[in-house]
């Protein structure tokens, strides 16, 4: 063998062996960059947490048509959308179910995709400031988690969950016509919407990966 060949084994070898020794980006590192969004000041997380996980929702908000006080009303029934990370691949579903925690109280919730941990969550503070969110948008909201659930084989990620808001909305409201005469009873219309929905944990707690 030359002494090229040799040179060049050896310097193949030790660009190897930096690249196993250099440490890895783990999701965890990842999270630690989340930063909150801005939003209205009633949205706030409450002092003492921190983001931990976000996701980019894509789905629809569904109505029913409904008897309401003052005739008839689109009612809403759930969501039900897939979360996306920032490259595009699906970290969870969003959708309504009862909470085992509230006696089987209906909640909106999500389930991670990787691990199947799930959490229920009950609307605190909603907004709907044109400041922040865009006409013909629903509002942006911050809900309180009321219950959470390990996945079959004790998966976590999204246990830590203690508030999450929901911002950046388009499309979802529920159409203006179409709910109006008693025959519309049981009607229901499923409208296209995204939302970005962003995870706040206790501050000081180590972050796990997804």
């Amino acid at each position: 063998m030359t002494n090229i060949g040799i040179r060049n084994i050896i310097w193949v070898t030790a660009v190897l062996a930096v690249c196993a020794a250099a440490p890895q980006r783990t999701r965890a590192q990842e999270t630690l960059r989340i930063t909150p969004p801005a939003v209205p000041g009633n949205l706030v997380a409450p002092v003492g947490t921190k983001p931990f996980l976000q996701g980019h929702a894509i789905g629809s908000q569904n109505y029913i048509c409904l008897p309401s006080a003052t005739g008839f009303a689109w009612t809403l029934f759930g969501p039900q959308a897939t979360l996306f990370n920032d490259e595009g691949r699906q970290i969870m579903t969003h959708y309504l179910s009862a909470n085992p925690e509230e006696a089987g109280t209906l909640r909106a919730t999500w389930q991670h995709s990787n691990d199947t941990s799930a959490v229920w969550a009950m609307m605190i503070q909603p907004s709907s400031d044109p400041n922040y969110v865009a006409p013909g948008a629903i509002p942006w909201l911050l809900l309180q988690v009321m219950g959470d659930q390990e996945g079959p084989t004790g998966g976590d990620r999204l246990t830590p969950a203690l508030y999450i808001q929901r911002v950046h909305t388009a499309g979802g409201v529920a159409p203006a016509t179409g709910c109006g005469v008693a025959t519309d009873v049981g009607k229901k219309v499923f409208v296209p919407y995204e939302a970005d929905y962003v995870f706040y944990k206790q501050r000081g707690l180590d972050d796990d990966q997804e």
